[in-house]
């Protein structure tokens, strides 16, 4: 999901317009009127019949080892896989454009890969519907046998009917599902209700380096972005196995990493210890001030601006889908404490989703 800085791109701003493009594939027919029941009918069908070419599609991509992480050794990996999109979005017949990264390169001074923009605009009344705007990545992180896997990361595999493969589900398999419901409706040749415009990165899993800026410079007045109704971020999960589910919010997140020192170089502790101030420790104590075992967060004042909880709120949890044993499993926990910060459904989906949180994420020190 899109985080960094700012500046600007005034040497793309005139080719990122959206008015001048085949809104269908040539040769085909104008979209055909069907009631939602018959939609959804032959939508569904289609779906069932395609899924083995999902499957392959989704392997091509797979294949890709597009790892933001190592720039020096993968860039040529992300474009590739921003090249294999383009094509793709290109024989649905929408318009499509590789943006120049904004800010060119990363702190490291390696080049950044390009921002893919595209857009598929309805045929018919197209300038009364909504416009929706689709944010995914193509990039993945880092993956190798040796890390854990049963199978090469980078060859999907289907076990127990589950496909693994990194970035099958982050994000490549929801990135391409918005390329495949344009094709469902080309196919059923069926209008699309809103236009659909899409902006995929390849940066996601290292910062989005420098996706603030382009969404700065294209939010402004006559450019990409500045027509859109809604944003969906495809890049987020579902409560379990069972249901699919579309969040709505998020709660936002803010980072930050500190640094001790007690001394100019390293010390020999079995010399030294005992002597000086050791900043490990100094750290450990500093962190443990922050939040208890329980997971209160002690930082004063971090509730105030939450607000409580009503009974229709309260309400809204009680049907929700969700078995906290089976995520114990699912996250590896029931083997080992089998135990969670609480025990009912409700209060563990409000501490997931409305109260705040504090999580600490690795110390570094000799």
């Amino acid at each position: 999901m899109p985080p960094d800085t700012d500046t600007g791109i005034a040497t793309d701003r005139r080719v990122v317009n959206t008015n001048t493009y085949s809104q269908y594939p040539t040769g085909q027919s104008p979209p055909a009127t069907m009631s939602a029941d018959d939609f959804s009918a032959s939508f569904f069908k289609h779906v069932d019949s395609s899924v083995q070419q999902y499957i392959s599609e989704l392997g091509d991509a797979v294949a890709i080892p597009s790892v933001s992480a190592d720039l020096p050794q993968h860039l040529p990996d992300i474009i590739k896989m921003m090249e294999w999109t383009k094509a793709y979005i290109e024989r649905l017949g929408g318009w499509v454009h590789m943006l120049s990264n904004p800010k060119e390169k990363d702190d490291s001074g390696h080049a950044l890969p390009p921002i893919l923009l595209a857009e598929f605009k309805a045929a018919e009344n197209a300038e009364e519907k909504k416009t929706v705007c689709c944010y995914a990545h193509l990039d993945v992180q880092p993956a190798a046998k040796e890390d854990g896997w049963d199978s090469d990361p980078f060859v999907l595999t289907e076990k127990d009917e589950k496909l693994y493969g990194r970035g099958s589900t982050d994000d490549k398999g929801p990135a391409l599902s918005w390329l495949w419901v344009i094709r469902a409706h080309r196919n059923l040749n069926v209008d699309l209700p809103v236009n659909v415009k899409l902006m995929f990165e390849g940066m996601e899993e290292s910062g989005s380096d420098g996706m603030f800026e382009a969404i700065q410079n294209l939010s402004k007045e006559g450019n990409f972005l500045n027509d859109v109704d809604f944003f969906c971020i495809s890049d987020n999960y579902w409560l379990g196995a069972n249901k699919p589910c579309l969040t709505y919010g998020l709660r936002g997140l803010a980072y930050f990493s500190v640094s001790v020192q007690c001394c100019e170089q390293d010390l020999h502790s079995g010399v030294l210890g005992g002597t000086v101030h050791e900043s490990m420790v100094d750290l450990v104590q500093l962190m443990s001030s922050l939040i208890d075992s329980s997971g209160k967060i002690l930082v004063p004042g971090i509730m105030d601006d939450v607000a409580p909880v009503t009974p229709e709120e309260e309400a809204l949890y009680t049907g929700i889908d969700f078995d906290p044993e089976a995520y114990k499993k699912e996250n590896k926990v029931a083997s080992v404490s089998n135990k969670l910060m609480h025990e009912n459904k409700e209060d563990l989906l409000m501490a997931r989703w409305r109260y705040p949180t504090l999580s600490l994420h690795g110390i570094e020190g000799a």
